[in-house]
């Protein structure tokens, strides 16, 4: 199977501290990966070399069936090649409605001129519905999204993001902070996306990643460790001294 996201070579240097160190992999365009690691080890670089927050000193990240370098395009360009990233602290506008939030995500011809007189057709109605019942919220459709429960407004910004139809989404501890239902159902939501679009997870929480059952990656000090199921992986001798056996 063609890679979805093909990450090669890829090093990158802080202030002489090297926080990508030859970092090489790829995820498939239709699977749920969890990447987990100690503080440090480079998730979070690695979500902003991908989504061209950080350029790389030396390496190749390419995206799509034409296999096309990501590396020199701003993030708006990388948005609307079909990469979405989700933030650990949720990110909606508060004082808007639920359904007002998913129709300013909406994927449309947005220049400034059109904008003053875009409004909603019946089609992206249909649509904001759609995406509110996929996460959860098809009954919170006119609620202020500032009511929303902490985990009610991940799935909301998740909803948004799906709004621009992405191939591959990046998600940082989705599960922070969320009731042990809510947990539930974020699991159940990220691997009903991974059927139709890549998901990667990044996540400190070892019981969620089991939850998810899919297959994880650990980095440590910029690069790959270990890779394959979490019992795989939690069993390798490297991977309990450098981050298990920790606190």
């Amino acid at each position: 199977m063609t890679a979805l996201l093909e990450v090669s070579g890829i090093s990158v240097s802080f202030d002489g501290f090297r926080a990508i160190n030859n970092l090489s992999f790829s995820i498939g365009p239709a699977e749920l990966r969890a990447i987990i690691g100690p503080n440090g080890a480079g998730k979070t670089t690695f979500m902003d070399i991908v989504t061209g927050k950080t350029r790389p000193d030396e390496g190749s990240v390419t995206f799509g069936p034409r296999s096309i370098s990501l590396l020199g395009m701003n993030e708006a360009r990388i948005a609307r090649e079909g990469i979405g990233r989700k933030f650990q602290r949720p990110t909606v506008f508060e004082d808007q409605s639920v359904q007002d939030n998913l129709i300013l995500a909406l994927k449309a011809a947005r220049s400034p001129w059109r904008v003053l007189f875009w409004a909603p057709k019946p089609a992206d109605l249909i649509r904001v519905k759609e995406l509110a019942q996929e996460v959860g919220l098809a009954d919170h459709l006119p609620r202020k999204a500032g009511e929303l429960s902490h985990g009610q407004k991940q799935w909301l910004e998740i909803a948004m993001l799906l709004a621009q139809e992405p191939r591959l989404l990046l998600v940082d501890e989705p599960a922070a902070g969320m009731t042990p239902a809510e947990r539930e159902q974020t699991t159940a939501l990220l691997v009903s996306l991974a059927k139709t679009r890549a998901v990667v997870v990044v996540e400190h929480d070892m019981d969620f990643v089991r939850r998810l059952n899919c297959r994880v990656t650990v980095l440590h000090e910029g690069a790959v460790l270990a890779e394959g199921s979490l019992d795989h992986v939690t069993a390798n001798p490297q991977v309990i001294s450098v981050y298990l056996g920790r606190g």
